[in-house]
């Protein structure tokens, strides 16, 4: 009897022993699992919009009347409430895509510390510049604030895009718009994010190639958009930047 008590404490402390091991290992995994999922959360410190076909829905040197405060359409903002969600011109309505409308109200509310945001486009004209310009002022991200605002609140009011073609810009944004950002905003390549259409040509391809750092040849994470920027894109942009930058910083 006495012996068969003992082998029962000794199994049920075994057994007790066993569980809290088990339960102590649980702990450092999950300890473990939040401290992975904290130092993955690298994000860029400059975000690249090309506009038509990418940022929103048109192409601007298909647009033949400047858009103005007079021809705005109002709409719901993502649930954020009513605001400006389309600029007429003439019987175009320019509209900023899903995943565009998105990734400003998220960099709005402060979700991705440090980053900012700049537009490289190789709008074909001046008038189709104007245009761009007319429109990111009216395009609302939350009501009362406008794609513009959000550039100007970044860079303490300077204009650091690099919109069109013109001299000193030409249509290839590797030689020129993106050298130009380097410039103008301090951020090296390898800490940018870029999204473009590359519809008429591969604007991805050509920025990874030729913007480089010399300390360590790396460029931009970038993320071809043909149908726009939707959300799974710029979602996706997000991943491949962290990817790129897994903690072998500059």
């Amino acid at each position: 009897m006495k012996s068969s008590f003992l082998q029962s404490a000794f199994v049920a402390t075994s057994t007790l022993r066993s569980s809290n091991l088990l339960s102590q290992r649980q702990s450092l995994s999950l300890s473990s699992s939040l401290k992975m999922s904290s130092s993955v959360n690298v994000y860029p410190e400059l975000l690249v919009y090309d506009m038509d076909a990418c940022l929103w829905d048109q192409e601007m040197y298909e647009m033949r009347e400047m858009p103005s405060n007079s021809n705005v359409v109002q709409g719901d903002l993502n649930g954020r409430g009513e605001g400006v969600t389309g600029v007429m011109s003439g019987y175009n309505k320019i509209s900023l895509h899903k995943g565009s409308l998105v990734s400003l109200q998220e960099h709005w509310d402060g979700k991705y510390p440090n980053m900012k945001i700049a537009m490289a486009s190789s709008a074909d004209t001046p008038f189709a510049e104007k245009v761009g310009r007319a429109s990111l002022k009216l395009l609302e991200v939350v009501p009362g604030v406008t794609v513009w605002d959000i550039c100007m609140r970044d860079w303490d009011g300077e204009d650091v895009n690099q919109i069109g073609r013109q001299p000193p810009l030409s249509s290839n944004k590797s030689m020129t718009h993106f050298p130009f950002l380097r410039e103008r905003t301090g951020i090296r390549y390898d800490k940018m994010l870029f999204f473009d259409d590359c519809n008429w040509g591969d604007h991805c391809g050509m920025v990874e190639r030729h913007c480089k750092e010399a300390d360590n040849g790396r460029g931009p994470a970038t993320v071809r958009t043909p149908a726009g920027l939707r959300e799974q894109e710029f979602r996706k942009g997000l991943e491949v930047f962290a990817a790129k930058n897994d903690g072998n910083g500059s």
